[in-house]
């Protein structure tokens, strides 16, 4: 059974890495608004996670099933409509339950198996331990107002925790203007990107063995932080962009694990995206919103 999930998480972590390379190239495309392309990240992410899907004619994977994979169907409700599984790796004679075309590669995989759910298992231990070591260092912190603490163990204003996350500032930003900040950390909570940040992890940790998917994850990361100051600018508009930019240049540089930083990703690049923002018309937004679903359909189906 473990080696037959390993079978498949193999596959999926090559369907994920085709996917998220795309994502990364249309994500270098400035004119697209992060707030959008912050969402292509769940289809690298679901295709870490969900092995089957819905077979289309236009996918991409109908173009690389030409040269490299194959189609396994799983379910088939109705003559047009098929789900299926992408492999890419094609070892195997059968596979409910898979028989290898050669014995050796049984082992293989037997013995790749074991090895990844052990690492697996450690990292969600690592991850596990960071997490509530995290929640303790700033358990004493002192509230300020709101669900808003100062404390003196960290760098950088942070919203901390999940369920009833708390927004953490420096001990020195006591008597500073903290508006801005605190209308940042709020659109972390109010999408809660905690959450999602912690599920990136769980889900990458799956995947170890694919140096791909770490990158994605750290990208997925920068961009939630991007997609965070767009949407806090357009809710205090263009004429304070630059008083939000200062905010952020004086603010710390940190880097957190399962905290949404204020002063995460690089200070520079999202001081000179903040610069250069511009709200979108309604037509523009309405555009982006069909092209960002067409790329979803393209990159979640597959071959048919």
């Amino acid at each position: 059974m473990l080696q037959e999930v390993f079978y498949w998480i193999f596959n999926m972590s090559i369907t994920s890495a085709v996917t998220g390379l795309l994502v990364m190239l249309i994500r270098l495309i400035k004119k697209l608004p992060k707030r959008l392309t912050v969402f292509l990240w769940l289809i690298p992410f679901f295709r870490m996670t969900v092995p089957f899907g819905l077979n289309s004619p236009y996918s991409l994977m109908s173009l690389l099933s030409k040269i490299t994979t194959k189609t396994i169907t799983v379910y088939q409700p109705a003559e047009e409509v098929t789900f299926s599984m992408t492999n890419f790796v094609m070892a195997a004679n059968s596979y409910f339950p898979i028989t290898y075309k050669v014995n050796i590669l049984e082992g293989v995989f037997g013995a790749a198996s074991v090895v990844w759910i052990i690492v697996y298992l450690a990292i969600l231990l690592m991850l596990t331990v960071v997490y509530f070591t995290t929640l303790y260092e700033i358990k004493d912190s002192a509230r300020l107002r709101d669900n808003i603490y100062l404390s003196d163990k960290i760098m950088s204003p942070s919203v901390y925790g999940i369920i009833k996350p708390k927004i953490i500032l420096p001990l020195s930003y006591k008597d500073k203007d903290i508006e801005l900040i605190v209308l940042h950390e709020k659109t972390h909570i109010r999408r809660a990107d905690n959450l999602w940040r912690v599920l990136a992890h769980i889900i990458v940790a799956a995947h170890w063995f694919n140096p791909l998917c770490w990158i994605f994850l750290k990208l997925f990361l920068a961009d939630i932080e991007h997609s965070c100051d767009e949407r806090v600018l357009v809710k205090i508009g263009d004429d304070r962009a630059k008083e939000y930019a200062l905010s952020l240049l004086e603010s710390k540089q940190s880097s957190t694990v399962f905290a949404s930083a204020f002063g995460g990703a690089k200070i520079r690049t999202r001081i000179e995206n903040i610069l250069s923002f511009r709200k979108m018309t309604w037509f523009s937004l309405t555009v982006f919103i069909a092209l960002i679903l067409a790329i979803f359909y393209v990159l979640l189906t597959n071959a048919g």
